[in-house]
């Protein structure tokens, strides 16, 4: 049996299909440390720009402590292709008012589980991108990706 062969890309394309990824893919994965043991779980963004992507939780979950303890965390978008993006970053504490605002607004999960967004249990982290790598299905070759 043959290998499948990927397409031919076009290096001034990754970007514009990186965000297509993103696009598609609802539900990301996020990975993130526990001690020594790595763990991921699916997240829903509540908001992207470009590549920094915000997901919100909440303070009881086990994420919160793992996020405190080391702010490197991973995502891994997947599109319907099997076309992925992986963006390395740093995950902090959204504290901007107004965009809290903007995605408290944009949601209306948000609103109808917490009622307030001065819900104590709520945490909305920015993840921003120290690496993003696009890479198309059977291709087994990593791009890296202009955030900037």
């Amino acid at each position: 049996m043959s290998q499948p062969k990927p397409e031919p890309l076009d290096p001034a394309r990754v970007k514009e299909l990186a965000l297509q990824v993103i696009a598609a893919d609802r539900f990301p994965y996020l990975a993130s440390i526990d001690g020594d043991q790595p763990r991921v779980r699916p997240v829903s963004p509540v908001r992207t720009n470009g590549f920094v992507t915000y997901v919100a939780n909440l303070k009881a979950y086990h994420k919160t402590e793992e996020i405190a303890a080391n702010p490197k965390v991973e995502l891994c978008y997947l599109d319907d292709k099997h076309d992925q993006v992986r963006i390395t970053g740093v995950a902090e504490v959204l504290a901007d008012r107004v965009i809290l605002q903007e995605i408290w607004d944009a949601n209306p999960l948000l609103r109808q589980y917490l009622g307030s967004i001065d819900n104590p249990t709520l945490i909305v982290y920015r993840i921003r991108p120290t690496r993003v790598r696009y890479m198309r299905e059977w291709a087994l070759e990593y791009h890296d990706v202009d955030f900037k």
